[in-house]
């Protein structure tokens, strides 16, 4: 007879807690399909293995598992790395209560040029994405553009995302109160459920917000809305002073 004690129940909540977070991580890419798939896989082989005892098909099951496990790190590489780099950013106790007020002062003496420069832009149509880096450095994006190292500026900024200029097309990263580069590369999210009447800057700026904590700031230039992207979601069609308020709460 099979006893199932609070032990039990606690670890199978606990599993279930840890599935659905993983698959809320990667629903997001085309990895969330393949996810399903192996969870449909492993059904069928405590199934056959533990409920049915089938020795054969079970063997068979086995070896498919423990050759598989290196496929699986491959196939999901880009996955375990954001799992893990979500873990080592959520900051508890007073640890986290310091780093927030941290990023908030800092946060009050760089905002309004950025606020003025995106309203600026917005009024007169013109694209800018900018991304604002978190815990997650983001050096490897950093380095696909051109440094600058200036203080954050207004007229900085709309001067570099000037529809003649040669960064107009890239990302402008900031770093620590300041603009750190310009004309960077970002990876493009594959999310599906993305409008399509959402241009390319929009899924650069969710493809950063994906794998990392940083928030990016998007100007259409189609439409001059603003939106903010940020833990893999868009806020569409934000004021200045709601992004104001956003950029000083976050």
């Amino acid at each position: 007879m099979i006893t199932i004690g609070i032990k039990d129940v606690i670890d199978i909540i606990l599993v279930a807690l840890l599935l659905f977070y993983i698959y809320k991580l990667m629903k997001r890419s085309y990895a969330a399909n393949i996810f399903t798939g192996i969870i449909i896989f492993i059904i069928a082989w405590i199934v056959v293995s533990q409920v049915f005892n089938m020795r054969l098909l079970g063997t068979i099951f086995d070896k498919v598992v423990s050759m598989g496990l290196l496929a699986l790190v491959v196939v999901f590489q880009e996955e375990i790395r954001r799992f893990f780099s979500s873990i080592g950013t959520r900051r508890v106790g007073i640890f986290r209560i310091f780093g927030r007020r941290h990023r908030q002062q800092a946060s009050h003496q760089d905002i309004m040029p950025i606020v003025l420069a995106c309203k600026k832009m917005s009024d007169d149509k013109v694209g800018a994405l900018i991304v604002m880096e978190r815990a997650v450095g983001l050096g490897e994006y950093i380095s696909s553009g051109e440094e600058i190292d200036a203080k954050i500026n207004n007229s900085l900024i709309q001067n570099i995302f000037f529809k003649n200029s040669p960064l107009h097309d890239g990302a402008m990263i900031i770093r620590d109160g300041r603009i750190v580069a310009a004309g960077c590369i970002l990876p493009v999210s594959h999310d599906s459920e993305i409008p399509k009447s959402l241009g390319l800057r929009h899924r650069a700026a969710l493809g950063i917000v994906e794998k990392s904590d940083a928030l990016a700031i998007i100007v259409s230039e189609e439409t001059g809305n603003i939106s903010i992207a940020h833990n893999g979601k868009f806020q569409l069609k934000v004021t200045p002073d709601e992004m104001e308020t956003m950029l000083t709460q976050d």
